[in-house]
């Protein structure tokens, strides 16, 4: 028998973003384009109402498809009406590896991670290619 020497799996919390942006579901999406205070910011996180609700998330896509494409001002839309709940989180001991299954599954480009029904960062597929399975030559 061949013993095959397996790789360190890279996890989520290797490639994850820490930084974030939740909001309110209803705070309009003008006072969200705001207040988004992260420069690389392309999805917004939803608060939970209560402890038996979930988290939402809402795609700078989603406002480009349900706003400014369909031409409704920022100001008289509300963050709940356009979003996504609940969302499909990653633990962040996860491997990416499953992580990108997971992704391909639903469709995902990037999901929130939460650990202790809390959210600790964003993940996103162009983090796991970039930051995971490219490794910079010597």
């Amino acid at each position: 028998m061949i013993n095959i020497p397996r790789k360190t799996p890279i996890r989520v919390r290797d490639v994850m973003k820490k930084e974030f942006d939740i909001f309110d579901g209803m705070a309009t999406v003008a006072e969200a384009l705001d207040h988004m205070t992260h420069v690389e910011t392309k999805s917004l996180l939803v608060k939970k109402r209560h402890d038996d609700d979930e988290w939402g998330i809402v795609m700078i896509s989603d406002i480009a498809r349900e706003v400014l494409a369909k031409d409704r001002a920022p100001d008289r839309v509300n963050i709940y009406e356009i979003m996504s709940k609940p969302v499909i989180s990653v633990d962040p001991a996860m491997d990416i590896r499953y992580a990108a299954r997971l992704f391909a599954r639903y469709d995902l480009s990037r999901a929130p991670v939460v650990e202790k029904d809390e959210i600790v960062g964003v993940v996103s597929l162009t983090d796991m290619v970039l930051k995971g399975l490219h490794q910079p030559r010597p």
